[in-house]
């Protein structure tokens, strides 16, 4: 009769297993959660900066109207100071606005890409101050058409044509260029990141790069404001769509579900 030898071992138990699977699936759900929470606030301000800043860009044209318009521009800007005061206060609100939205969003993108989150910070801010530098220039145009008279003369017409130059160009052409670059930064971040849907993200991308296209369109055109190319290209593409992003972030927030991490969204660079 032989003699068994040898200790069993006994199998770990498969419900322990299971419970420290789930364990560390609730401590990731956690970590995530508390990652994003603390941005409630950020998705709330952001979002009602961005109808602030599409509302003060449209707006901006009103007090005007096609007085700039014409050869006799400097005529009519002469009797139009209260459009004047109040278009420069509406741009004011609109450069601040630009500035703030990425500004409200890097805390929450630079976990992803440190780099493209400051670059869209920049870039905005940018956006900000051409807008602004177009401002300066209408205030300057008005102070001038205060001492134009009823007889402009050659130098006067010479003066006011590069003001209003500075103006197009600044507003209409740069400034349009540092905001569409900025916004594919940050919708890139917000589509890897899963902060948002990827359809309003998405849909930010491609409204992003048919801003910068008919921005270049008209860099060569010399058609600025809002002609059919822009209208066409950017309500659709970016105007309607930060609206549709701004109630999301508003009354939904950030997606508590999202990647926590740069590695986990599949994105490089990260805090560095």
């Amino acid at each position: 009769m032989q003699q068994q030898s040898g200790v069993e071992i006994a199998p770990r138990p498969v419900p322990e297993a299971k419970a420290n699977t789930q364990l560390r699936e609730s401590a990731l759900k956690a970590e995530r959660q508390e990652t994003i929470k603390p941005y409630r606030g950020n998705a709330i301000a952001v979002g009602i900066l961005f109808i602030a800043c599409s509302a003060t860009a449209i707006l901006s044209a009103v007090p005007l109207g096609s007085t700039l318009d014409g050869s006799d521009y400097l005529r009519k800007l002469a009797v139009s100071g209260n459009g004047v005061v109040l278009t420069a206060l509406i741009d004011f609100v609109w450069a601040a606005t630009a500035a703030g939205i990425a500004i409200g969003l890097y805390p929450v993108l630079r976990k992803y890409n440190r780099s493209l989150a400051l670059g869209a910070v920049v870039g905005r801010t940018v956006e900000g101050m051409l807008i602004l530098v177009g401002a300066a220039s209408l205030l300057a145009l008005f102070t001038l058409s205060q001492g134009a008279g009823a007889g402009t003369s050659p130098s006067y017409q010479a003066v006011g044509s590069a003001l209003l130059a500075v103006r197009n160009w600044g507003q209409d052409f740069l400034m349009s260029l540092s905001f569409g670059t900025a916004a594919l930064m940050y919708y890139y971040l917000l589509y890897r990141s899963r902060l948002v849907p990827r359809w309003l993200s998405g849909w930010g991308l491609i409204g992003a790069g048919l801003s910068i296209g008919s921005t270049v369109y008209a860099g060569f055109t010399q058609e600025f404001g809002f002609t059919t190319v822009n209208l066409v290209a950017n309500v659709p593409g970016l105007l309607l769509q930060e609206m549709v992003l701004a109630v999301w972030l508003i009354f939904k927030g950030f997606k508590a579900s999202a990647p926590a991490s740069a590695a986990s969204a599949g994105l490089p660079g990260g805090r560095s």
